[in-house]
């Protein structure tokens, strides 16, 4: 027999708290990887590989590459509403490249937002996750129905 999964509000709850880690996780992940490589490489002089895998270690760069796609998922597929998943996969994209724009107009200039080529890239940026998002949530739609014994 099929049934429609109703969560507790208890359960409602683990999953907003899960979600905001999700979030923060990935903004912080995001965040390390908006430094660029020539700070990497100053803060951390003793390791060869800074300037490529910044504060990660050479073994765990493909986990995190991994996490940066995986984690957008995470936080669409725990999301009941498709507005809200979309929003809070993007929102660590918004929130990192916001503090990246205000730390570059201090060496670069108030205008490196809407260079063309930087416009192309923040979008495709916020894209990806909005697209993340939107297959977490899809998954979550798919399976949201299950078999009961």
């Amino acid at each position: 027999m099929l049934r429609l999964s109703v969560p507790t509000a208890e359960q409602e709850k683990r999953w907003h708290i899960t979600v905001v880690c999700l979030i923060i996780l990935e903004t912080l992940l995001l965040l390390t990887a908006l430094v660029p490589a020539q700070l990497w490489t100053r803060l951390l002089p003793q390791s060869t590989d800074a300037a490529l895998d910044g504060p990660y270690p050479a073994a765990l760069a493909p986990v995190v590459a991994a996490l940066l796609y995986v984690l957008p998922v995470l936080i669409g597929f725990l999301c009941r509403a498709w507005q809200r998943a979309l929003f809070y996969a993007t929102l660590p994209a918004w929130l990192s490249l916001g503090l990246f724009l205000v730390a570059a107009t201090f060496k670069i200039g108030a205008f490196y937002l809407v260079s063309p080529d930087h416009v192309t890239a923040n979008v495709s940026t916020l894209e990806l996750f909005a697209f993340l998002g939107g297959i977490g949530w899809l998954g979550r739609q798919v399976f949201k129905l299950h078999q009961s014994s």
